[in-house]
C-alpha cells in the first residue's frame, strides 16, 4: 500500500483544460479535482448557480480510471419525483400508464462509468431512500419488475443549496447526505474570483465571434472595468450571456460599455439573488454599487442601508428554514414575535401567523 501523502498546493497543477480561471479560488478546486479523480469515491459539488459544478464533473470522469466508461448526466430537479424515478431505474413494459416498452435507466447506462446527479437537493425523500440503496448495496429495482439490478457505477452530485440546512429542514436524508459527501468540492461563485474575468471575457469573445463569425476581439477598458465591479448573481453563465449578446450586437471589432446591460452599469437594480447565509460580501458590494450616490449623506447611510440589507437577507432564510410560521422563527431569531411581525412588514416580506 503507497503512504499517506497530504494533500499540498502543489497538488494544483495548471487548470484543468476546458476550464478557465488561475486565481487562489479556482487553484484548489484544481488541486482537489485532480486527487479525486483518480479514486472511486462520491463527491459532492457545491455551489451557486452558474458555477460551473457540470464542468467540474466532467472532469472528475474525464480524469478518472473510469474515463473510458460512460459520463451520463441527470438534472434531477427537470422532472417529476415519478418521471425521475423511471428515468434513473428504469422501467418494464406495463408497470404504468404510458410505458410500452421496457427502459434501461441512467444508472444501467453508467455502468462501468459515472453519473452525475445535478440538482440533488431536489430529489424527494422516497426516491432518497432508494439513491441510498444504489450508494450502498450497488443495487436497484427497475420501475414495476421484481429483478434486481447491479451496477457498477461512481455517483457525483450537486447542489447549489446548503444540503445540512436541508437535512435541518427535514427535506433530505441525513445518511444519504453523508453517503454523498464522502468529499465536498466547493466552486466559488464569480465575485470571489474576479481577477479571472478578463480571461472568461477573452474566451467567450473568441467563442461567440468564431460561432457567429463576427470579429469582436477588443475590450474597452471601461467596458471592463464595469465587468470586474458587477457582483455576478448569475455567476459564469451571466457573464457568458453578456458577453454573447455583445458579440451579437456590435458593430466593431470593440466589446464597448454601450454594449453592456444597465444592470452591470448599475443604471438598475440587480434581481434579488438568492444569498448565501454567510456570503456578507455579496450584499454589502450591492448596497455599494448600487444602493448609494455620490453625496455625503448617502455615504453616511451606508452601515445602516448594509446592516438592513443583511438583516433582511437573515428573516428570509430563518422563515424559510421554519416554513413561514412566525413563532418558530421568532424563536430562532431570538426576538419578540411582535418584533419579527414589525420587521416582516417593513421588509415587505410574507410569514404564516400560525404556531405550528
Amino acid at each position: 500500500m503507497a503512504p499517506y501523502r497530504p494533500l499540498n498546493v502543489n497538488d494544483a497543477g495548471p487548470p484543468i483544460a476546458g476550464i478557465i480561471g488561475a486565481s487562489p479560488a479556482m487553484q484548489e478546486v484544481y488541486r482537489l479535482t485532480r486527487r479525486v479523480a483518480r479514486t472511486n469515491a462520491s463527491v459532492l459539488l457545491l455551489g451557486e448557480t452558474g458555477t460551473g459544478k457540470e464542468m467540474i464533473a466532467t472532469a472528475i470522469h474525464r480524469l478518472s480510471t473510469r474515463s473510458s466508461g460512460p459520463f451520463v448526466r441527470v438534472n434531477c430537479g427537470a422532472l417529476s419525483e415519478s418521471l425521475l424515478e423511471s428515468e434513473l431505474f428504469g422501467h418494464v413494459r406495463g408497470s404504468f400508464t404510458g410505458a410500452v416498452n421496457n427502459r434501461t435507466g441512467r444508472f444501467e447506462a453508467a455502468h462501468t462509468g459515472t453519473i452525475f446527479l445535478d440538482e440533488i437537493n431536489s430529489t424527494s425523500l422516497v426516491l432518497q431512500v432508494k439513491l441510498l440503496r444504489v450508494l450502498q448495496e450497488r443495487e436497484f429495482d427497475r420501475v414495476g419488475d421484481t429483478q434486481t439490478m447491479r451496477v457498477e457505477t461512481r455517483v457525483l452530485a450537486a447542489s447549489n443549496r446548503d444540503l445540512m440546512a436541508e437535512v435541518d429542514r427535514e427535506r433530505f436524508r441525513e445518511d444519504l447526505y453523508w453517503r454523498l459527501n464522502v468529499v465536498p468540492i466547493n466552486i466559488p461563485p464569480l465575485r470571489q474570483r474576479r481577477e479571472d474575468i478578463p480571461e472568461l471575457v477573452a474566451h467567450f469573445l473568441n467563442h461567440y465571434s468564431e460561432m457567429n463569425d463576427r470579429y469582436v476581439v477588443h475590450i474597452q477598458r471601461d467596458a471592463m472595468e464595469s465587468l470586474q465591479k458587477y457582483h455576478w448573481p448569475g455567476n459564469v453563465r451571466e457573464l457568458q450571456n453578456y458577453v454573447e449578446r455583445a458579440v451579437v450586437m456590435a458593430e466593431g471589432d470593440e466589446l464597448t460599455v454601450e454594449l453592456l446591460p444597465d444592470v452591470v452599469l448599475g443604471r438598475i437594480q440587480p434581481r434579488p439573488g438568492r444569498a448565501q447565509p454567510a456570503d456578507l460580501e455579496s450584499l454589502t458590494f450591492d448596497v455599494v454599487q448600487h444602493g448609494l450616490s455620490n453625496s455625503p449623506a448617502d455615504e453616511e447611510n451606508l452601515h445602516a442601508k448594509i446592516v438592513n440589507r443583511v438583516e433582511r437577507e437573515l428573516i428570509a432564510q430563518v422563515m424559510a428554514a421554519t416554513g413561514g410560521v412566525q413563532t418558530k422563527a421568532a424563536q430562532r431569531l431570538g426576538i419578540n414575535r411582535n418584533t419579527l411581525h414589525k420587521k416582516l412588514k417593513e421588509y415587505n416580506l410574507e410569514g404564516s401567523d400560525g404556531d405550528e
